[in-house]
């Protein structure tokens, strides 16, 4: 993989995905936080079901707090380890009002000392909130970028690393949400799609033609 045809992928998935953006349904910095805190080891579509009731009574750290720890949980029990997620969620709250003014801090060292929030969850935020040309690593952007050869590497960290390094700088801001979205409806896990795939030819994916042909 040369810098040429990383340039071309990036090209090809912006022509595919004109409006690269999270699935995730937020207004605010606060709202997208829960929302990504809520999406570790779940689907977009259920952290959606829960959070479209759940912020019609609670969309702001003081009305969350209000809510209380148990009184979440009933709006997130279908969502996986909601137990924990909850306890988090009301602990950043009181974080928030307490050192920040009840505002979504803007600061990566900020962000991932709120309990919960990890590098994951910080790179999500300062990308979709605040416009930085953070890249964040999740489980579709690592299959992605080690499939493809584009940003190969043995953790998320690495591929991180390796995606920042090489990203061209005009789609760095937007190259998080392009391979998400890539990964979750065309490279997918099992199956990828490599018949509808737009940079098939680019891809190095070494079984890439005979799972095409066996229909995959």
């Amino acid at each position: 993989m040369n810098q040429f045809k990383r340039r071309q992928i990036f090209e090809r998935l912006a022509e595919a995905i004109p409006n690269p953006t999270t699935e995730l349904k937020y207004s605010t910095p606060f709202e997208l936080l829960v929302a990504v805190v809520l999406s570790a080891q779940a689907t977009d579509k259920s952290v959606n079901k829960a959070t479209v009731q759940l912020f019609k009574v609670a969309n702001t750290p003081q009305s969350m707090l209000a809510l209380g720890e148990e009184g979440l949980k009933r709006y997130i029990r279908h969502i996986g380890l909601y137990n924990t997620k909850a306890r988090n969620i009301i602990a950043l709250c009181r974080q928030l009002i307490d050192r920040h003014g009840g505002e979504v801090p803007s600061t990566r060292g900020a962000l991932e000392a709120l309990p919960g929030v990890g590098r994951k969850t910080a790179n999500v935020v300062l990308n979709t909130a605040f416009g930085e040309s953070t890249i964040a690593v999740d489980t579709h952007i690592f299959r992605v970028c080690n499939r493809t050869g584009l940003a190969p590497g043995k953790n998320v960290r690495q591929v991180e690393d390796k995606l920042n390094r090489v990203t061209p700088v005009e789609y760095k801001k937007d190259a998080h949400h392009l391979l998400i979205l890539h990964g979750r409806y065309v490279c997918t896990a099992r199956r990828p799609k490599c018949d509808q795939c737009v940079i098939r030819d680019l891809c190095e994916y070494p079984h890439k033609n005979l799972r095409s042909e066996a229909g995959g």
